[in-house]
């Protein structure tokens, strides 16, 4: 099996290096990620210039760095290296949940495997301060991996750890709204500059992500690329025939 592995941290983060060793015991690994860190960047793609692909060795690893997004490097990795059956994006810096999921880089990476037929996982963590032992996930990765592997009709996973994992859950993605705000200060030359900020407006819904990893376990939330509402869909065609 040929396992394709990136991120949006870059391909020097402890993250993606923790995620490619236990990939080497499903198959080949091959490492393409950017060559800085690209978090939040979604689904960009690089079409103004053109993409360089630089071989790099990582932990004795197969690597590549790219000077492009998540999704290029996805997109590239998978050119250079023909019939990749799996890819695997992260260990990403940083919970990628609710509405997190539209800006991620990392679950964008995995949008893009699975939009060229490969079947996709991203996982991310909790930010911390200092050095994170990723060994606390090496057992939840191999079971959801070979959970994944055994699911040949899931294309798409978005897991997420919480610090202290006791169990897998099954979850739905969690939408609330946000009150968001604009935060002014100054630079050290005395210029204006602006953070982005924003608070929950809702309590967390019991069954999501938000929710499994405040309970302590390890959220599993299968994706699809199709954003169509099926059911306003629906509506709005039994309107228009009782109209027409």
């Amino acid at each position: 099996m040929r396992i394709l592995v990136s991120n949006d941290d870059g391909v020097y983060s402890p993250g993606i290096h923790a995620l490619a060793r236990v990939a080497q015991g499903y198959g080949d690994v091959r490492v393409v990620a950017p060559d800085v860190e690209q978090s939040a960047m979604s689904h960009a793609i690089t079409i103004r210039r053109p993409l360089h692909y630089a071989r790099v060795r990582i932990d004795g690893l197969d690597a590549f760095k790219v000077d492009g997004t998540p999704a290029d490097c996805v997109a590239l990795g998978a050119h250079h290296w023909d019939k990749v059956d799996l890819v695997l994006t992260g260990i990403n810096l940083g919970l990628n949940i609710g509405h997190n999921i539209w800006h991620s880089g990392t679950v964008a990476a995995a949008k893009q495997a699975s939009f060229l037929g490969i079947p996709a996982i991203a996982f991310s963590a909790p930010w911390v301060e200092g050095d994170i032992d990723y060994r606390v996930y090496e057992s939840y990765l191999r079971r959801v991996i070979e959970l994944f592997l055994a699911h040949p009709d899931l294309p798409l996973l978005n897991v997420n750890f919480p610090e202290e994992p006791r169990d897998l859950r099954w979850t739905k993605m969690s939408v609330r709204h946000y009150d968001g705000y604009v935060i002014p200060g100054q630079d050290p030359m005395g210029r204006t500059h602006y953070w982005f900020a924003e608070e929950p407006r809702e309590r967390v819904e019991e069954g999501t992500d938000r929710w499994a990893l405040d309970q302590g376990f390890v959220s599993l939330t299968p994706l699809r690329l199709d954003l169509t509402d099926d059911e306003r869909l629906a509506l709005a065609r039994k309107v228009v025939q009782a109209d027409g």
